[in-house]
Order: structure tokens, then sequence, then C-alpha cells
């Protein structure tokens, strides 16, 4: 059980926005700065002005490429010369096999059985060895220890980690240097490190600014400790959202309640529609749980009519061979 005590002390854990910008600097050569997409009739649709930083045209195909490669510059000779390894259901293994290879490392990640397997491909495409176990945070923290200890490897945590959120930060901290005016940000959550790193540095910048979180009704966790102060384990769920199938750390969770405003939930037939119809109407490419932020205002659980809202879009990696609309 975290305490309340646990997730205060965890304030001295997080990082500040001079943290961020030197994550910006560092994982420049090694990232794309993505661009920010509007669409009128998707404004239209939630009656707010809408402004999407793309990360699905990220390296890896998700913002996951930040995070992972800030942290893995971070760490010095001797943090690093085992190599590193995590767990993950795909985007963050990925990320951290491509910043692994871009410093020469060996990566090792662990992903549970039912991971997506174009996500599976795509961590094992950019080099990394894999270590399938059982759907459940539990055990995918027990097999990252056992590699861990086999290997030596340091642990780049997916999302409990200042040096990740730092660098997840940075799409946030590029969206807010192109459209300086906005007057609420979203961003999907699932363990709460995207989240995190976007209400730093938001608030940071603009401290008017309202900064709200999104997450599937099915997996409702990151609402729940949101309300109740303490971190609430995630049930046994269900959701096409599969990035989003985590539970915050105290780290994550005392960032969201200094920060964050509020979380919409989207039910499973919201995410469909969202994701399908910025596939119609932006013609882009995103997945399950990038779809989950536009869900909640098209279903009105997040409403903003009138604002300038900006939503990051977390990725775009995709089963081509089975896509929602199609079951």
């Amino acid at each position: 059980m975290h305490t309340l005590q646990s997730i205060e002390a965890s304030a001295s854990m997080l990082p500040d926005l001079a943290a961020i910008r030197a994550a910006q600097t560092r994982i420049a050569p090694h990232v794309h700065r993505t661009p920010v997409m509007s669409c009128r009739s998707l404004d239209d649709a939630t009656g707010a002005r809408l402004f999407f930083k793309c990360e699905n045209f990220q390296k890896v195909g998700a913002f996951k490429a930040r995070g992972a490669t800030n942290a893995v510059f971070s760490l010095t000779d001797e943090e690093a010369r085992h190599g590193v390894v995590t767990h993950s259901s795909g985007n963050h293994g990925a990320a951290l096999a491509y910043a692994a290879a871009r410093r020469g490392l060996p990566a090792w990640v662990v992903m549970p059985e039912n991971a997506s397997p174009a996500k599976i491909d795509n961590v094992r495409r950019y080099g990394a060895t894999i270590r399938l176990c059982a759907p459940t945070v539990a055990a995918r923290e027990v097999a990252c220890a056992e590699v861990r200890a086999a290997t030596g490897a340091t642990l780049v945590h997916p999302f409990d980690d200042a040096r990740v959120i730092a660098g997840q930060a940075t799409a946030a901290l590029e969206l807010l240097e192109d459209v300086s005016d906005l007057d609420v940000v979203i961003a999907p959550v699932g363990g709460g490190g995207l989240l995190s790193g976007t209400a730093i540095v938001a608030r940071s910048m603009h401290p008017p600014i309202e900064v709200h979180g999104a997450e599937p009704a099915n997996a409702d966790d990151a609402a729940r400790s949101l309300a109740s102060g303490k971190v609430e384990p995630i049930a046994p769920t269900v959701t096409l959202a599969d990035g989003l199938r985590t539970t915050l750390s105290p780290r994550t969770l005392h960032a969201l309640r200094k920060h964050v405003v509020s979380i919409g939930l989207a039910s499973e037939a919201g995410i469909v529609d969202a994701m399908r119809q910025t596939w119609q109407r932006m013609k882009i490419v995103i997945e399950p749980s990038s779809a989950v932020p536009l869900a909640c205002l098209l279903e009105r659980t997040l409403a903003f009519p009138g604002r300038r809202v900006g939503i990051i879009i977390s990725g775009g990696n995709v089963d081509l061979d089975r896509l929602p609309w199609w079951s």
C-alpha cells in the first residue's frame, strides 16, 4: 500500500522545468520534433479548438522515444556497461531498444504474452532481447528482476523514473513553444509518466493552464487514485488501449495530485470511434491509447467549449491486420 506520506515524499524525485529543458537538449540529436496538427471537423464535433501534438510521427512511433533516450543518455558509463532492461507492453520497450542501440548497448525487454504482435515485432526490430511473461504487473516486475540478476543490466522503468518523465515532458514543452496560448492540455494516462511530465512543464511555463488526463473507463485506476489520494491497483481489465493497462506510482500520483484538474474516462466504443474519426478526418494513423483524449471530448467526459485545447497523441503503433472496427 502506498501511503499519503510515501506519495508526498516522491515530490523531490520529480524533474523541474530546468531538468526538462536539459532533456530537450540531450535528446535533440536522437528524436524528431513532431508536428502540431489541427482539424476543423473535430473542432466542430467537440466544440473546442484542438491542437494535436503528433507523437505518432516520433521515432519508434511513440512519445516513449523521448523518455527512454533521455534516460539512456543520462546513464554513467558504469551504469551503462551491462546494458539496460525494462518491462513494457510495447512502445517503451521499442523506445529503450532504439535508445540503447544509439548508445551501443544491449537491451532486454519483458513483455506480457498478450502484447500486440505488432508491438512485439517493433521491439524485436530495434534489437532487444524479448522475454514474455504473464499479463500482470507483478509478473512483469518479477521477470524484469530475474533478467537484471542474470545480466547486470540497469533498469529503465517505463514511467517511475525522473529521467524518463523529463524526457516525456519534452513533447508538451514543444507543444507549448509552438502554440503558446493554450487554455487546456490533455494527455492519456497509464503509469502517469507522460501526464506527469506534461503537467509539470505546462504549469511551470503557463500557470493558468488546466491539465487533464484521459484513460479508458475499463482501466480507471488513475481516476480512482486521484480521487482517493493513494495509488489504486488496476483491476483485471480488457481495453483496446493496451498502452494504458498499468498503475500509477507514488511519484506520478504526486505530480497528478499537484497539477492535474481531472481525468476523463472513455468507453471502449468511444475509443474506437475517436480512433476511426482521427484516421478518416486527419488522415493519420494513431493507436487506441492515443485516441482516448479525443474519445473523452467526443463523449463529453471532458468538455471545454470555445477553449483552445492541446492534445498529446501518444503513438501510432497499430496491428493493421486487427483494426478494431473490423471486429
